[in-house]
C-alpha cells in the first residue's frame, strides 16, 4: 500500500469521527511509514444500526453543508493535513477525493458555485507552498439539479468543476447484484470491470480503478426482520469473494493500468480496510489472517521506502 485513505466526517456542527485519524493516526511514532490522504463523507447519515424494514431510517446530519463551512473545512485540510509530510501528494499535488459530488453541488447553490468553492480551495493549497491541489471525485449516483442548465451531463459537471481524477468508492455502485440472497464475486467483478474500462473516456477525465473485497450488509439490518431484497442494506450477500479470487481482481486492476498509457499515474483504490458490517475488510480476521493483505503484497509488491 502506498496510502490510507480515511473516511473523513465534517458536517455543518464541525467534524465527526475525526479521532481515528488525528489522534490514532497522526499520534503515531510510525506515521510516515504510510501516506494517507482524506476522502470527504458528505452524505447524509442516517441512524442505520440497525436498519429496520418496516421504517425510514432517522436522519442525523445532513451532508449539505454552508459554503461558510466548506471554507473552515478546507482551511483545517490545508492547515492540518496537507502540510503534515505524511500527506499523500499526486504530482506534488495533495489528494483529496469527495464522496458526493452531486450534494456538494447542491451545497454551493449550483454549478458555479461549487466551481468557485473549488478554485478558492485551489488557491490555499498554493498559498501554503504546494504546486496544485489534486481534486478526485467519486463517481457515483451523480445527478443534475432539478432546472439545471449550467450542464447536460456528468462529463459537462467534472469539466466545469475542473476536476482533476475519477474514482470508485466500491463495486457496488457500478454493479448490480442480479441474484437474491446471494450474487457470486465474479459476477460482480465482469460488470464493474465493463463499467472501468470506458469510464475515463465517458467521463472526460482520468479514472483510477477500485479493487472491492466483497459486499454483505445484512449486519447493518435488523437481525429480527426478515431479510428479503429491499433498499440498502437488505441486499444481496456476496459470496466467493476468497483471498484468490480478490488476487484475480488486483490482476485485473493492474492489467487495466499497464495498458492504459493515458492514465500518467497508476492508482489503484481497495475498499475497504474496516468495513466489517458491510462485508468488505482487509483487517486480518481468525479465518483468513492475512491472506487479503497478501493478494495485495503478491501483485503490486512490497511498498519501496520513501
Amino acid at each position: 500500500m502506498s496510502a490510507f485513505i480515511f473516511d473523513w466526517y465534517w458536517y455543518d456542527d464541525g467534524p465527526f469521527l475525526q479521532s481515528a485519524l488525528e489522534k490514532g493516526y497522526m499520534g503515531a511514532k510510525n506515521r510516515d511509514d504510510l501516506k494517507f490522504a482524506i476522502m470527504w463523507a458528505n452524505h447524509d447519515w442516517f441512524d442505520i444500526h440497525p436498519a429496520k424494514l418496516s421504517s425510514p431510517p432517522k436522519l442525523q446530519f445532513p451532508g449539505r453543508v454552508t459554503l461558510e463551512t466548506f471554507r473552515s473545512i478546507t482551511d483545517h485540510v490545508v492547515n492540518t493535513y496537507f502540510k503534515t509530510p505524511s500527506y499523500w501528494t499526486v504530482d506534488g499535488c495533495p489528494y483529496f477525493s469527495i464522496y458526493e459530488l452531486f450534494n456538494f453541488v447542491t451545497s454551493m447553490g449550483g454549478v458555479a458555485g461549487a466551481a468557485h468553492a473549488i478554485a478558492e480551495f485551489r488557491q490555499k493549497t498554493k498559498a501554503a507552498g504546494f504546486r496544485d491541489l489534486h481534486f478526485n471525485a467519486v463517481t457515483w449516483g451523480v445527478k443534475l439539479l432539478p432546472g439545471q442548465t449550467e450542464v447536460s451531463d456528468l462529463k459537462a459537471l467534472l469539466e466545469q468543476l475542473q476536476v482533476d481524477s475519477t474514482t470508485s468508492y466500491v463495486w457496488l455502485h457500478h454493479a448490480k447484484l442480479p441474484n437474491f440472497p446471494t450474487t457470486q464475486y465474479s459476477a460482480m467483478a465482469w460488470t464493474y470491470e465493463a463499467y472501468r474500462d470506458t469510464a475515463s473516456e465517458k467521463l472526460g477525465k482520468p479514472y483510477f480503478p477500485n479493487v472491492s473485497m466483497g459486499w454483505d450488509s445484512s449486519p447493518r439490518a435488523c437481525q429480527s426482520d426478515i431479510y428479503i431484497e429491499k433498499d440498502y442494506p437488505f441486499l444481496p450477500v456476496v459470496q466467493g469473494n476468497t483471498p484468490e479470487n480478490f488476487g484475480k481482481a488486483l490482476r485485473s486492476a493492474k492489467d487495466f493500468l499497464d495498458r492504459s498509457p493515458e492514465l500518467k499515474q497508476k492508482i489503484v483504490t481497495v475498499n475497504s480496510w474496516n468495513e466489517w458490517t458491510e462485508g468488505s475488510y482487509l483487517e486480518p480476521d481468525t479465518l483468513n489472517r492475512y491472506a487479503y493483505l497478501d493478494q495485495i503484497r503478491n501483485v503490486f509488491g512490497r511498498r519501496k521506502s520513501p
